[in-house]
């Protein structure tokens, strides 16, 4: 098989290929790839510093946010206290102001009872009165004789009855 045959040209071809790819091999470990490591290195070291920074970023976050948590609670507690305090406040105000006005309609009331008490007095003074005389003057017309005492009995008697005492 020619493919197979070694000649003299095959072996410089092969001479030929061994330096030039040594030369390659040594152009490229010496300037080239050391070029790329530090390409890499940095790129590496950028992305663990912002790795870093995010880490950090996220955890002042977290410091905020329990902090925002923590105040929101606080203004919470301090915001139902106020209205807590409010409502007692004014439910004392409306308790002070429903006794005042208790006290002013008891009073009114008491006055109104006794200005009736006064009136019943009144009326039934004039009652007692105009029926004494009504007997009496029936009396006399009937009998002729009026008796005042028994006919002051008789009346005080039917009051008492009419009035429940």
């Amino acid at each position: 098989m020619p493919q197979l045959q070694l000649n003299e040209m095959m072996v410089g071809q092969v001479v030929w290929l061994f330096l030039i790819f040594g030369a390659l091999y040594y152009i490229l470990s010496t300037y080239a790839l050391p070029r790329v490591a530090v390409v890499l290195q940095d790129r590496a070291a950028r992305i663990e510093g912002d790795l870093q920074a995010a880490y950090s970023a996220k955890s002042e976050a977290d410091a905020a946010m329990s902090a925002l948590r923590d105040a929101t609670s606080k203004a919470r507690a301090d915001a139902q206290g106020a209205i807590a305090t409010a409502t007692a406040e004014a439910t004392a105000a409306a308790q002070t102001r429903a006794e005042a006005l208790n006290a002013t309609l008891n009073a009114r009331i008491a006055e109104s009872e006794a200005q009736i008490d006064r009136a019943r007095v009144s009326a039934m003074g004039a009652l007692r009165e105009v029926a004494s005389e009504t007997t009496a003057g029936l009396l006399n017309k009937l009998t002729g004789r009026a008796d005042d005492a028994a006919i002051a009995r008789a009346v005080d008697q039917a009051l008492a009855a009419r009035t429940g005492g």
